[in-house]
Order: C-alpha cells, then sequence, then structure tokens
C-alpha cells in the first residue's frame, strides 16, 4: 500500500475516534449476573478504590448483581470478576441512606436497613454509578484512585440520615477494628477481615468526610452517635448511643465476629455530598488521600477526570464506529475496560515494606491472566505493565518468590504453577532491553524467575512450585513425600507439571532475551519439555489415544478418566482447589489440558497422531462438549488448527465461540471475568490476534473488524490493521457459505508475510500497515494452510522454534 494511503487510514479512524466518546460505547453491565461477577461501580483505571453497591444475597464476589436483591450499601472496594468466597472480598466501610425514621430508632443494622432498588435505575459509564431505591432515595458515586464521592439525594429535606458500617464487609469476616467521630464531620475507621481467596486476614482503614466547603454545599449535621449490637447472641439487637464518638473492638486471632457496629448521622437538607478515602497504612493516611485526590470536593472535576483516564486507555484501540458492526464495537470497548479495572494500583500502600517500586494487588489470580490479560498490556500500556511487573519482581525481592496470587495484599492459593513466572519471561523477551525506562531491574527480573525455578518454598500452597519433585522425577508425582520437609497441596499433579513446564520455557525465554548462560537456555529448554512426562499413551477416550495423566514415583500411571471435571462429566468428579481433587488437574480436565503446551504444540500434534488426527480431536473436543469457553486452560483451542496446518478452521472456530458464548447482555460472559482473562481474550479474538505465552509470536487470523490501529504511548507508534475484503456476513456462528472469512494473504508495511498463521510482536507494535486479505474460497484456504515457507507454521520448540 502506498504511504498516503497509510496516512488515509490513520487519519479516518483518528477522526472517527474523535467523533464520539469511546466511554459512551462501553457497557459496563455485562456480566452482572451471579456467573460473571462483572463490577460495574466507579473507578478509573487500575484504581485501588472501586466504589459500587452490594447485594444481600450470595454470590456477590463483586458486590453487584443484576437481579431484584435487596442492597445493604456502598462501599469502597470490590474484587472485579473473580471467584473466591461466592459471598465476595472487600465490601468495605458501607454507608447506607435512611430517611423517615427518627435517631433513636433507625434500623441501622445490615438485615433491617436492606432495600430494594427501584426498576431500571441502575446506570453507569466508566469513571461513575447510580442507583435509585425504591423509596425513592438517589445514590451516586465518582472516585479517583484511593479516594472519591458518594452523594444521596432524598425525597425530603430531613431529618435524612447517613449508616457509617464498620463490620460488615461482603464475607461478613470482621475480626477487629474501631470507628471514631469528631465534630468536624470526619468519621475515621480501621478493619481486619478474611481475605476472599486465601487463608489469611487483611487490615484497611477508611476516612469519610461529611462536612464539605460552604462552597460546594450546605448540610448542616443535626444528630451523630454510634451503634453497636446489645449483644452477640443476638447481633441484630442494635443499641443506637446519642454524641458517641468512638468504637473499638480489639482483634482476636481467629475470631470472625457477628457484631453489627458502626457510626449514625443525620443531616437537615436533602442532600447528603460524602468524601472519602481508603488505605492499608492508618486512617490518617486514608484522609490524607481524600485531601490529595478530592481537595475541593469538585464532584464535576473527579468524574471528568475519571472519564478522561478511560478516554485514555480506550483509544488505544481505534475504530471507525460508524462502519463497523455496532455489537463487536459495544463488545470490543467494553472488554477494553474490564481488562483494565486489576491489577490495582497499591502504590504508596503496601503496609509489609518500604520500597522505592510500584505496589499492585488483586494478582487473583496470575494463573487466569498471564495467558490474556498480560500480553495485551504489553501491546496497549506497557508503562502500566512495567508497574505490574515491577511488583511482581519487588515480591520476589522481600519474600524470596514471585506472587503469584496475591489478594487484598495477602498471598492467596497458588491454582497451577507459579504463573507470575510467565509474565515476567514474557516481559524480558518483548521489552528487556529497554526495561530501565519502564522501571523495571532486569537483572533482579531474571533472579526472580531463576530462584522460583529452582527453590521449593517451605510451604508451596501460597507462594512458588513443589520444585523438589520436579527436578527429581521431571514430573510431579502422586504419592509422594518431600524429604526436604516442604509442604503444599498436593493435589493438581499433572496440571501443575504442565504449568511448571511452562514457567521453565519463560525463564528460557529470558535467559535468551537478556544474553543470560548457555547452560541456563539448556537447562530450562530441557525442562520446559517435561510435560510429556505425564503423557500416558495408553490411554483412550472416545476413540482416541493418549492423554496427560498423574504418574506416581515409581513411574507407573494412575488413571484418571479423560471426561473427568469436563463439562459433561458423568461422575461430578472434584477437580477444584481441595484436598478431595483426586483426578489430577485443576478446573479442567484431562481432554483439556491434553492440548496445553502452547511453548511446544508441535509436540501435541504428533502425540496425538499427526495433523489429520489431531484436527480430529479437535473437533471432537468442541463437539463432544468438552470445551468451556470460560476455562482459561482452553482459551487456546479454538486456535491449535493452526498448528496443524489448518487457519481455516480457526477462522470458523473462533467465530463460533464468541457469538456461542459472548453477548452485550447480563450474562454476556462465560463465566467469571476473572480479573479481566475473559475481557482481554475477546479482545484479542475480535482483533484477530492470540498472544503465544511469553514469546514475540502472535497467532493471526480473521479480526471480526474491518480495520483498527493500535496506538503504543511508549514506543510513539501506532499501527493500523485493515481487512480487505471485509464480510460483515461472516460475522455470525456459523457464516454462511460464500462468506469472506478465510485469510487469503498477509502483507506488513508492503512486505508479504511468509506466514498466514503467525505475526511478530515488534510488527504489532513497530508501527505502520497490516493488511489482511479475505476470501471466501474454504477448499483454497484448506490447501493454503499457513503458506508454504519453512517458517510458515507457528513455533514449537521441538521442532526448533523460538531459536536462540
Amino acid at each position: 500500500m502506498a504511504l498516503s494511503r497509510v496516512f488515509l487510514c490513520l487519519a479516518t479512524l483518528a477522526a472517527s475516534a474523535n467523533a464520539v466518546e469511546l466511554t459512551s460505547l462501553v457497557n459496563l453491565f455485562i456480566g452482572t449476573v451471579s456467573s460473571g461477577n462483572g463490577f460495574p461501580g466507579a473507578a478509573i483505571p487500575h484504581a485501588m478504590a472501586k466504589v459500587g453497591i452490594d447485594v444481600s444475597t450470595a454470590p456477590r464476589q463483586a458486590g453487584y448483581l443484576h437481579d431484584n436483591s435487596s442492597i445493604t450499601g456502598i462501599s469502597l472496594m470490590h474484587d472485579e470478576g473473580t471467584g473466591g468466597n461466592t459471598n465476595g472480598g472487600y465490601g468495605i466501610f458501607p454507608l447506607f441512606p435512611l430517611t423517615n425514621c427518627s435517631f433513636a430508632s433507625c434500623p441501622v443494622g445490615i438485615g433491617a436497613r436492606a432495600a430494594l432498588r427501584a426498576a431500571g435505575t441502575d446506570a453507569a459509564q466508566p469513571g461513575y454509578f447510580t442507583s435509585t431505591f425504591i423509596n425513592k432515595i438517589k445514590l451516586e458515586t465518582t472516585s479517583t484512585r484511593r479516594a472519591g464521592l458518594i452523594r444521596f439525594t432524598y425525597p425530603t429535606t430531613g431529618p435524612n440520615h447517613v449508616v457509617i458500617d464498620l463490620t460488615n464487609d461482603l464475607g461478613r469476616s470482621f475480626e477487629g477494628g474501631s470507628i471514631s467521630v469528631s465534630l468536624d464531620g470526619r468519621v475515621k475507621l480501621g478493619g481486619t477481615y478474611l481475605q476472599s481467596y486465601g487463608p489469611s486476614n487483611y487490615t484497611v482503614f477508611g476516612c469519610y468526610d461529611f462536612l464539605p466547603p460552604q462552597s460546594v454545599q450546605s448540610q448542616p449535621i443535626v444528630a451523630f452517635g454510634t451503634y453497636q449490637s446489645t449483644n452477640l447472641t443476638s447481633p441484630s439487637s442494635i443499641t443506637i448511643t446519642a454524641n458517641s464518638t468512638s468504637l473499638n473492638f480489639p482483634w482476636v486471632s481467629d475470631n470472625v465476629s457477628p457484631e453489627q457496629a458502626g457510626a449514625l448521622i443525620s443531616f437537615n437538607s436533602n442532600t447528603v455530598l460524602a468524601r472519602f478515602g481508603v488505605s492499608f497504612h492508618n486512617p490518617d493516611q486514608a484522609c490524607a488521600n481524600a485531601e490529595e485526590e478530592v481537595p475541593d470536593w469538585d464532584w464535576d472535576k473527579v468524574q471528568s477526570a475519571s472519564a478522561g483516564a478511560w478516554e485514555d486507555v480506550l483509544s488505544r484501540v481505534t475504530v471507525d464506529t460508524t462502519t463497523e458492526d455496532a455489537t463487536v464495537v459495544e463488545l470490543l470497548y467494553s472488554s477494553l475496560y474490564r481488562a483494565s479495572l486489576v491489577p490495582a494500583n497499591l502504590t504508596d500502600e503496601n503496609p509489609y515494606w518500604d520500597s522505592p517500586y510500584p505496589f499492585y494487588d488483586a494478582f487473583f489470580c496470575s494463573w487466569d491472566t498471564f495467558r490474556t490479560v498480560h500480553p495485551l498490556l504489553s501491546i496497549l500500556d506497557p508503562r502500566e505493565w512495567g508497574g505490574i511487573v515491577s511488583a511482581y519482581v519487588d515480591g520476589w525481592r522481600h519474600t524470596g518468590y514471585i506472587p503469584e496470587c496475591r489478594a487484598n495484599t495477602k498471598p492467596g492459593y497458588v491454582q497451577g504453577g507459579s504463573d507470575g513466572m510467565i509474565p515476567l519471561g514474557d516481559f524480558a523477551v518483548k521489552y528487556g532491553a529497554r526495561a530501565a525506562e519502564l522501571g523495571v531491574p532486569i537483572d533482579d527480573l531474571y533472579q526472580a524467575l531463576v530462584d522460583t525455578a529452582e527453590n521449593t518454598p517451605p510451604d508451596w500452597y501460597t507462594v512458588g512450585r513443589q520444585n523438589t519433585a520436579w527436578k527429581t522425577f521431571g514430573y510431579i508425582p502422586t504419592d509422594w513425600v518431600d524429604p526436604s520437609g516442604a509442604t503444599g497441596l498436593p493435589t493438581r499433579e499433572a496440571s501443575r507439571a504442565w504449568e511448571y513446564a511452562l514457567g521453565d520455557f519463560a525463564v528460557r525465554q529470558a535467559a535468551i532475551a537478556l544474553n543470560k548462560s548457555p547452560g541456563d537456555v539448556v537447562k530450562y529448554s530441557n525442562r520446559s519439555m517435561n510435560f510429556v512426562n505425564m503423557w500416558d499413551p495408553n490411554v483412550t477416550s472416545d476413540g482416541f489415544s493418549g492423554f496427560a495423566q498423574r504418574r506416581y514415583p515409581n513411574g507407573t500411571f494412575a488413571f484418571s478418566p479423560p471426561n473427568a471435571c469436563s463439562p459433561v462429566d458423568p461422575v461430578s468428579h472434584s477437580c477444584a482447589r481441595g484436598t478431595d481433587n483426586d483426578v489430577g488437574f485443576y478446573e479442567s480436565s484431562s481432554w483439556e489440558y491434553s492440548f496445553f503446551a502452547p511453548h511446544s504444540m508441535a509436540t501435541l500434534v504428533g502425540l496425538m497422531g499427526g495433523p489429520d488426527t489431531f484436527v480430529t480431536r479437535v473437533d471432537h473436543y468442541f463437539s463432544a462438549g468438552y470445551f468451556l469457553a470460560g476455562n482459561e486452560p482452553g482459551f487456546l483451542v479454538p486456535w491449535a488448527a493452526h498448528y496443524a496446518n489448518r487457519p481455516d478452521l480457526t477462522a470458523l472456530r473462533v467465530r463460533n465461540v464468541v457469538y456461542t458464548n459472548f453477548n452485550t447482555g447480563f450474562s454476556g460472559i462465560p463465566g467469571n471475568d476473572d480479573s479481566g482473562a475473559m475481557a482481554s481474550l475477546l479482545t484479542f479474538h475480535i482483533l484477530g490476534l492470540y498472544p503465544v505465552a511469553a514469546s514475540k509470536q502472535l497467532l493471526i487470523g480473521s479480526p471480526f473488524l474491518s480495520a483498527y490501529t493500535l496506538r503504543n504511548d511508549f514506543l510513539g507508534t501506532s499501527t493500523t490493521f485493515t481487512v480487505n475484503g471485509f464480510d460483515k456476513t461472516g460475522l455470525s456462528a456459523t457464516p454462511p457459505a460464500g462468506a469472506r472469512v478465510f485469510v487469503k494473504s498477509i502483507t506488513i508495511n508492503g512486505t508479504p508475510s511468509a506466514s498466514l498463521c503467525h505475526i511478530t510482536f515488534d510488527d504489532v507494535v513497530g508501527g505502520g500497515h497490516i493488511e489482511i486479505e479475505v476470501y471466501d474460497d474454504a477448499d483454497a484456504a484448506a490447501a493454503a494452510g499457513c503458506g508454504e515457507g519453512p517458517n510458515a507454521l507457528p513455533d514449537s520448540l521441538e521442532t526448533g522454534g523460538f531459536a536462540a
């Protein structure tokens, strides 16, 4: 394409983006029924404060449900799209508005005050949330990184009341804390609660101010006090004490209290504005955060800044919203939004060690996010990603191991391998040469990888890997006691081994990118192939031979039905994180995990009998019901036909997966969003790309857009993808015959690509123009495959790919 056409295409997309606020295209309510656990409240990108309403019924992992559940308050912090405790995590220090009651007899307890929303009043946009109760009290919120504003508008002048709840987080896990009320309208709180995914508790602090400057709003306080349970035998029996200024409940280890306690403030005003701040240090710091980030109580300023931050995030992918399919556009920008809610930036809020490096939380969990969230950040937001990666490294620096599933500032449970290794390897490959500019000490990053790959922690249940077993056997044995005394949850043996192999591949990739010892490259190359040691060629299922299986220390295999823990498991085995997991796989089946070796898929093609059998087996995996779109180990499988030289089949499969499992409704996510994992996966599907873990390679296919531009501010580049021959009739679960959905050619900055199946990260972020020509000839596409060159197929380690 001529250079002038490139500039014209870029200008057209930019003009389209400027013509519409991209925040208006975001649907915050996708995935807010019980399965998606989406958070639709107010937050800025990667915020610590995520402010939203909480329901009384479970599951409520993010606090909110789109149903007719009663509301118990609007609270200051939430998880986003996670599993874990079905009652939810955080939900700290909720406020609740009350009217039509006298101060001494207001229903302040969580059960007594719960109320319904008026139908159809929930509304949200990036940086703002509102709803209205059936008693016509309206609530609104907007926020900054650690602070924000909450506003209640009452139907009458007053007296109106606000409950400040100390004890009721979402998990009802209060273990101790305190609250104080001062005459200047300031309320300070601190509480200890149980983390939402892990064995520990955490302590957090809050600050509310209820007397804004007169220039902003007048809302005189006419009464204040505290309330608490009369006794713990009947905690819903509550006493309100006027003019009381403090309550204190000493922390007692492992003692969850049913206490109902907090403060009550009354106003002669029909509007009450509250400023809040949160902190993990102390209540004074929470107040300081509010004063720093919301100094003048200016609602419009805070909301506008939040919307602007989101506009910047969303504008890193630009499309012509006037010509593209409206549903695809809504899915794209809603997904980009959800993919940037977590990890949460808690910089300057680390309660455990002093450090000049960033501190991020809600690594919930790396097992969920390494496949798609981190690769998407690597393309669109390397500065934010650099901070996140630096936080992983700093975790190793102070604990000896890369964090795996940090939740509520504490180590959570290890799900698969130590999967935080993979984003670090990915960063070394993509930005190792410029790591210092992104704030990442690259030698520390590499040492963190090596230490996590070599050392076994005393308890690998919450951090690290069972490396003693891994290095002794070359697999994870069943029924083996570590002679070193290290312990952990000795289940998920097969799936952990396959993930340990990928973790070692991440070390190998980092060693190459950073010019480390050739011996390290050889060691971790060999170890990354150890997944084959848990392949039993003698197991058959549905006429196919060879499956991943558990294995005893003596080398014999322990049989688990390959369909165990699949969506069609007839026996309902347990594959969760628990001692009852006796199948060897985590949240997945052998049918699924047997496809999980993104660094050497050619090995699996060979083990399964060659390309034709591999393709047949992939097709059967879907037709037999073994695929679950919301399950991370299966993310790659819709693209697996690429490795058997059949990208034509991938084009059809990805469309089927998207249109069968995703939509713009309240149930539009197939399972938990899992900290943006599903959102970033859908983004990649729409863009016609899929990232290969810890590498610069991305699989490429047929996009759902006729054109789009990716902006990378760190590199100062914009890369435009244009689909010549784009056909909207192909946007369906089953494209009709004649739809142009198959890739015929790819041209990168005027040079024909040697492969129709993969592209490099450097081309994706390098700037310029990538043209994808599509056509409708299925037979020709099947015959063409990935192309004719020696490197047309995507890389696999066994066949010499990812070369040093």
